[in-house]
């Protein structure tokens, strides 16, 4: 019973090890979701480097005990220095914490994190595996796998429930390993030694464990955050908050992002974003800002007739920060009597508030996240749109230029604003450094002058400042205009949606190219990545194992691919969910655990279920080839369910519950099946797990790496959908010519 304990256990580590460790390079990659894919490939490629060679490794060893407890040792040992470096990576390759990375980097330094722990706990596997089978021989691969699950789902809950609301990073992960470090000395045969362990680690976690934690806290943060005079550092159910001061100028930073800057904020940007659309606009009685309005744009819009201000932030930790560190702009802003704070998300208030707004101002334009990007898209748009006045107006901003714009910024500025003209009957554009972008069904946008924004200007008594007759002209051009179209034209003639977040991806193209110039020309290829290209890659991918399967003379090859096409399955599915829940509800960063536990509670499912059922089946073939077709079906509905029911799946959270375990009983109930098959009547248990298992994972570290970053953002969920269903097809097919276990 101890070692099904020490099992459950490691699922629990790995899980939380993984998930802490994430959120961490979260705030290092500044909240950008679809990088998540990359980080858990790598969990994934270098997990299943530890279950193949450790795998292979322990079939030699006679003290399999004795490998066991040693790698749990040195996992437990290594973990918060794993968190430590994922804190203080930025500084160990000389980047500035406040500058963005490219995607080799982000590659690199998550594998560089990642590859000591995943190894170890994938050889926890497979050596667990192996001492399990000498104690129980009854499908041993099988049962192993469940009770690691299970492991798994209790620390997804704990997590999220518990160590998350109540502890910082190194708090939780320094308990995780004293639980090891507990497990070991249970382990143990000789008792004296067993209880002395037991009461040293014990008064070892009560004398130093605080300290410790709070000295790994104290350090990283300085190191992370070098340069910087940190004020305060704290992690909500959104996002990490941190509040730097550098003179009298606060800034507060967003999962690594600048949101807000008071009390000199960009004064330019102020008065251009925080009056144009007031001054395009006759009646401006009722407002909506959603995000970044303090500091400066809500005192922008008091000085106009407003009757009443809604404020929306989806994080009520950064409203609390900004009265824990008030300026004067920031108490006037939010201590008038007009202005209503409301935390939550603009597009959940926007849905459950039948408001009129007279003008709706969205105050970030940072599309480098999935919560910032479903603010900028068709849906959302569609949305806003039914909450404004017959002459209201949307406005927003986006990154320009007045000189040169780079074929990326041309396509990021387009794909916005293809989906604002799909929507709006008019639009119009300020271009400049920040391009102004003003929607409204009302023409009265179009009409507006310099000449008339300079009679508002005296109607309300805002003052002049660089608004001078003179600049308002400039600024308002028709040459700028034509030239902003003239640079539009080759650009991109799609829309950002939400389950196709076009925005996002250009945002990481001008990253990419800003910081690693070299491998832009990957970008170039993605461009002809579509679902025709797709599907000819998997057929000759195909044909070239049914060849080499053919030649071989071996069934272990079908086997081996519908794990890993099982493994892109399950990876792609989990992440496609996690990033449609995103889209629909924007708190990721507190339920990604929960979400990452319910999946794998599915699989957990499914494997016990088909361990309990494995000795029952005459034909196993036969229910492999059944199983084969279903995951390819769940996936085609569950792709036709995402793109028919969007609406349903904004105000049904259960259905994402429900399909995460689905697709992850799915693949619980494929794995001890084909162990079966491919074990035979051997006894490799050791060797056949870190063939499976790697295979599963490396499936999974392919779907991981190209999935977020790619996939979704060009093909969208749908046709990502359909990629996996070729997939899964396949593999089916292989299965079928060359399935028959005979070798």
């Amino acid at each position: 019973m101890n070692l099904l304990i020490a099992i459950l256990i490691v699922g629990l580590s790995g899980i939380i090890a993984q998930i802490i460790i994430l959120r961490e390079l979260l705030v290092n990659f500044h909240g950008n979701e679809l990088t998540i894919g990359i980080i858990l490939a790598n969990w994934m490629v270098a997990e299943a480097l530890g279950v193949f060679s450790v795998g292979k490794l322990v079939e030699r060893i006679r003290a399999k005990l004795n490998v066991f407890i040693l790698l749990n040792i040195l996992f437990a040992s290594i973990l918060p220095f794993g968190v430590y470096l994922s804190r203080i990576i930025k500084l160990a390759v000389g980047i500035p914490f406040a500058e963005a990375v490219s995607l080799p980097v982000i590659f690199s330094a998550s594998f560089l994190i990642v590859l000591p722990l995943a190894f170890l706990h994938g050889a926890l596997f497979s050596s667990g595996a192996k001492l399990f089978s000498i104690i129980d021989k009854r499908n041993s691969l099988g049962r192993i796998y469940t009770w690691e699950t299970l492991g798994t789902i209790l620390g997804g809950v704990v997590l999220t429930y518990l160590l998350i609301p109540n502890s910082n990073s190194f708090q939780s992960v320094i308990i995780v390993s004293y639980l090891n470090f507990i497990l070991i000395s249970l382990l143990l045969t000789n008792k004296k030694l067993r209880y002395f362990l037991l009461v040293f680690f014990t008064l070892m976690f009560v004398l130093f464990s605080q300290n410790l934690s709070s000295y790994l806290q104290n350090s990283s943060i300085h190191l992370q955050w070098k340069g910087q005079k940190v004020l305060d550092y704290r992690n909500s159910n959104y996002a990490n908050v941190t509040v730097t001061k550098k003179f009298n100028q606060y800034t507060f930073f967003y999962n690594g992002i600048p949101v807000i800057t008071t009390p000199y904020p960009d004064k330019q940007f102020v008065i251009e974003f925080g009056n144009f659309p007031f001054l395009f606009n006759s009646s401006n009685k009722k407002v909506l800002i959603a995000g970044s309005g303090s500091g400066g744009l809500i005192a922008e819009a008091l000085r106009y007739p407003i009757e009443h201000l809604d404020y929306v932030e989806i994080d009520p930790l950064i409203m609390d920060m900004l009265k824990h560190y008030p300026t004067t702009i920031t108490e006037r802003e939010l201590k008038d009597k007009r202005v209503k704070v409301i935390n939550t998300d603009a597009r959940l208030f926007l849905n459950k508030n039948n408001v009129s707004y007279d003008c709706i101002l969205l105050g970030l334009s940072e599309q480098s996240d999935l919560t910032t990007n479903r603010l900028f898209t068709e849906e959302f748009f569609t949305l806003a749109k039914k909450r404004l006045s017959s002459e209201g107006l949307i406005a927003l901003w986006m990154p320009g230029s007045l000189t040169y714009m780079s074929q990326d910024l041309k396509d990021l500025n387009s794909c916005v604003l293809n989906g604002l003209k799909s929507v709006f009957k008019f639009v119009r554009v300020i271009p400049g450094d920040y391009n102004i972008f003003i929607a409204s069904d009302s023409s009265q946008v179009l009409q507006v002058t310099p000449q008339v924004l300079t009679q508002r200007m005296l109607k309300y008594g805002i003052p002049t400042g660089i608004f001078v007759p003179e600049y308002l002209e400039y600024r308002l051009k028709s040459y700028w205009v034509n030239w902003f179209n003239q640079e539009l034209f080759t650009a991109t003639k799609g829309k950002n949606l939400d389950l196709r977040p076009i925005a996002v991806y250009q945002r990481l193209k001008i990253e990419n190219k800003k910081f690693s110039p070299q491998f832009d020309y990957l970008f170039g290829y993605f461009k002809f990545i579509n679902i025709k290209s797709l599907f000819l890659i998997v057929l000759v991918l195909t044909f070239i194992l049914f060849c080499f399967a053919k030649l071989r003379n071996s069934s272990k090859i079908s086997l081996t691919y519908v794990i890993f096409t099982t493994g892109f399955f399950g990876m792609s599915i989990n992440l496609l969910l996690i990033f449609a829940y995103q889209v629909f509800y924007g708190y990721l960063y507190q339920k990604i655990s929960m979400l990452t536990a319910i999946f794998m509670a599915g699989i957990a499912f499914g494997s016990f279920l088909m361990v309990k059922k494995l000795s029952n089946f005459n034909n196993p073939k036969a229910v492999l080839i059944k199983l084969e077709g279903l995951i390819a079906i769940f996936t085609l509905i569950l792709g036709i369910i995402v793109l028919r029911f969007a609406s349903l799946l904004s105000s049904a959270v259960y259905i994402f519950y429900l399909a995460l375990f689905g697709s992850g009983m799915l693949m619980g109930l494929e794995f001890p099946l084909v162990g079966k098959l491919y074990l035979g009547n051997k006894n490799t248990i050791g060797t056949t797990s870190g063939v499976l298992y790697a295979s599963d994972l490396i499936g999974g570290w392919l779907a991981g790496i190209f999935t977020g970053v790619l996939f979704l953002p060009v093909l969208g969920l749908f046709n990502t959908c359909l990629l996996i269903v070729l997939v899964k097809i396949s593999s089916l097919l292989l299965f079928l010519s060359r399935g028959h276990p005979s070798s």
